[in-house]
C-alpha cells in the first residue's frame, strides 16, 4: 500500500501545547508527535492512504481546541 505522507507544522494557544498534542496523538493517521524549538511548537508526521484522507487530517488537527496555525508540508515523490 502506498501512503501519502505529510509533516504538519503547529503553533498552538499559549499554555495549551501538551493539550493539544495528546489531542492530535489520538487522531488516525498520525504516525508521532514531538516538540520543536522555532516558530513552532510541535511537528506531527501523518501518514495516510490518499491526498484526501490526508487533507481530512489536518484539517481536524487544525481545529483542535489550542491550535492556532498549521502548515502542512507534503512529501514530494522522486521522479527518476
Amino acid at each position: 500500500m502506498i501512503l501519502v505522507s505529510a509533516c504538519v507544522l503547529i503553533r498552538t494557544s499559549h499554555g495549551k501545547f501538551k493539550e493539544a498534542v495528546e489531542r492530535i496523538q489520538q487522531i488516525k493517521g498520525v504516525a508521532r508527535v514531538f516538540p520543536v524549538l522555532g516558530r513552532y511548537d510541535a511537528v506531527a508526521d501523518v501518514e495516510c492512504p490518499s491526498i484526501s484522507e490526508l487533507g481530512s487530517t489536518v484539517v481536524r488537527i487544525s481545529r483542535l481546541a489550542g491550535v492556532v496555525f498549521t502548515e502542512t508540508l507534503v512529501e514530494v515523490q522522486k521522479q527518476e
